[in-house]
């Protein structure tokens, strides 16, 4: 019985070393790591510029308003065909238009207005400046939105490039508190990331004052020059990496 006991116990024993050993060993495998954060901050050019058409029409005969109004954005249309644009409908709706008169202190029916937007995009300023002046003044025709602005294809490659500098900047912290240690940063274990953007104000060529009268003052400077606004890019990282 005495001898059972003891075999027991020097299992148990030795179950206990051997747990405690490899416990150990599986504590030493894990890597010593070491988290820190790292920026980039860039800048991509507005390879973009949009104007909205609006057509706006009125008239007693709800017929009419919407033949005058699509009879215009047709015109509208066949010219841009001719240029090298991208454009789609934004907006179309009739209904009766309605005022207050005070005189008889009652809402009176105006007509039907019909209107019709067409968002226009192109890949300089010339071209928008074309249609402008093409469509300024022409009755019932109206240009508003201009805008400049970066697109995705343009601007995915740069933020790829400022993710690669945020993880690489974050390396270099990593490195300078590992240092302290007599080690440095080794394989990236992970990271995780967020973009963020902005303007920032450049005069860019084109003057679009001879072209029409927008109310777009925000983006042309005192001379009427239209004001690229660049995309601000912002990347920011959080990193983890192995310490060697």
């Amino acid at each position: 019985m005495k001898k059972s006991l003891t075999w027991i116990g020097t299992v148990i024993g030795t179950a206990a070393v051997l747990a405690l050993i490899f416990g150990a060993l599986e504590r030493k495998s894990e890597p010593r790591t070491i988290a820190t954060t790292g920026e980039c901050l860039t800048t991509a050019p507005r390879d973009k510029t949009a104007i909205t058409l609006r057509v706006t029409t009125l008239d007693k005969s709800a017929a009419l308003s919407v033949k005058m109004a699509t009879a215009k954005v047709a015109e509208i249309t066949e010219f841009l065909k001719t240029q090298d644009v991208q454009m789609q409908t934004t907006q179309f709706n009739s209904y009766e238009k309605t005022e207050w008169n005070r005189d008889e202190q009652k809402s009176v029916t105006l007509g039907i207005e019909t209107t019709i937007a067409v968002e226009v995009s192109a890949n300089n300023i010339e071209t928008i400046e074309k249609i402008l002046t093409q469509f300024a003044g022409q009755t019932n025709v109206f240009s508003e939105d201009l805008r400049m602005y970066t697109s995705p294809e343009a601007l995915k490659p740069i933020v790829e490039d400022c993710m690669a500098r945020a993880v690489e900047n974050a390396r270099t912290r990593a490195d300078a508190l590992a240092a302290g240690d007599g080690k440095r940063a080794g394989k990236l274990l992970a990271v995780s990331y967020g973009t963020q953007t902005g303007d920032i104000v450049r005069p860019a060529s084109g003057n679009l004052m001879r072209a029409a009268k927008l109310e777009v003052a925000a983006t042309m400077d005192a001379a009427g020059t239209i004001v690229s606004r660049d995309t601000d890019v912002s990347v920011g990282v959080s990193a983890v990496f192995e310490i060697r």
